[in-house]
């Protein structure tokens, strides 16, 4: 599955300049995918989540400094001002990994990755309508490369019929559900599509799917059902920590962007250039629109709670002109040398090497920084990706 090529490791960061040190040290660095391969010890990958969301460990860095402090995440409060706005991601994972049989008995694992027909699909959450719809794009792991026309069977007499392939390594995928709902059989059947460096199944003694999984690889946030990965940024706030920091005068605002292949996808060219990103759906309300402007024109930090909000109000801003309501298509791709036209701060997790998230956050502090700061986190030990630490980026 193309998905287990998204953790790699074992080469080392050499970083990229950034700002006016870029002209004397060779801005075409910064380009090279080679720049964002970095060594890391396996463990260091987070296994499990923190046992309260809060207790995460917080690196901050400065975009302005070479200075790095550390805190715990529930202290994050002493780094925000009154009248930051903190706009998050309330997109919600679907349990989206099924496992079928073929007609021969064969194993099947299917990834769902976004509905096959998004003219029918309302962008504010796939689980509207009739019982979600029933045509999809997936990843499919079997033994042998699926065909057009094969027919895989599912628990509770669904059945799925492998279509054509949209994209390299994407299948389109019908379900039949008879009677059930679709989303009713992905609630019963599915299990929550973990990323691969997250290992579960095979350990003695642990379920396939345990119900910790499913509560804390969602947001607090989560109530928009849509996505195949997590905004993992989110996972650092609980609500008491939410309610403390209202409390200082920090205030939120919810848009969504629903995680999909995009994210986990690797940049496989040598120049990251010549990568494409591919898009991923956004909504945003009125309510969190105002919000955003009222921000930016009073001089208040909009500070972007992970990477999915940074695309999403960047590519509102490049498609619109500016902060509204719409629903849309995030397709725009950071890297150094973009302009950040909306988010002042950022709230993210630490990502894969060789990833387009990497890069984005590269973009918003400097390669050379970021590099710097992924060898801290590296010899303090925090802890990596999903599960993982975080940064706060001001």
């Amino acid at each position: 599955m193309e998905r287990d090529e998204f953790c790699r490791h074992g080469e080392t960061l050499e970083g990229g300049p950034s700002g006016e040190q870029a002209e004397e040290t060779g801005p075409a660095r910064a380009y090279l995918t080679q720049t964002y391969q970095y060594h890391l010890p396996s463990r260091l990958i987070a296994q499990e989540p923190p046992r309260k969301r809060e207790d995460s460990r917080l690196m901050l860095v400065s975009r302005g400094c070479e200075d790095l402090q550390h805190a715990s995440f529930r202290e994050i409060g002493r780094w925000l001002r009154e009248g930051d706005l903190l706009v998050v991601n309330n997109s919600k994972v679907c349990p989206a990994r099924i496992t079928g049989k073929k007609r021969t008995g064969g194993r099947v694992e299917v990834l769902l990755l976004q509905p096959g027909n998004f003219s029918h699909t309302p962008p504010e959450g796939i689980d509207k309508g009739e019982g979600g719809p029933t045509e999809w794009d997936c990843l499919i792991r079997s033994s042998r490369r699926p065909r057009i026309g094969q027919v895989i069977r599912f628990p509770l007499g669904v059945e799925g019929e492998v279509g054509g392939e949209p994209s390299d390594g994407v299948w389109r995928v019908r379900f039949t559900t008879g009677m059930l709902g679709f989303f009713d059989f992905l609630n019963r059947v599915g299990c929550t599509p973990l990323p691969p460096y997250i290992k579960r199944n095979g350990r003695p003694g642990t379920p396939k799917d345990p119900p910790e999984d499913r509560s804390r690889y969602q947001t607090v946030f989560a109530r928009s059902v849509g996505s195949v990965a997590a905004p993992t940024a989110g996972f650092h706030f609980s609500e008491a920590l939410c309610r403390s920091l209202r409390e200082r005068g920090v205030r939120f605002a919810e848009v969504t962007l629903h995680v999909g292949q995009a994210t986990f996808l690797p940049v496989r060219t040598a120049d990251i250039r010549d990568h494409a990103v591919l898009p991923e759906r956004f909504h945003v309300e009125e309510a969190a629109a105002e919000a955003i402007r009222d921000a930016r024109r009073e001089g208040r930090r909009v500070v972007a709670v992970g990477t999915t909000v940074v695309r999403c109000l960047e590519s509102l801003f490049a498609l619109r002109g500016g902060i509204e309501a719409a629903s849309g298509w995030a397709s725009l791709y950071l890297i150094p040398g973009a302009r950040f036209r909306v988010v002042e701060a950022l709230i993210t997790n630490f990502h894969l090497p060789g990833s387009s998230l990497l890069m984005l956050v590269s973009a918003f502090a400097g390669p050379e920084r970021i590099r710097r700061v992924y060898e801290e986190a590296v010899r303090k030990e925090y802890r990596f990706f999903s599960y993982g630490d975080c940064m706060l980026i001001q």
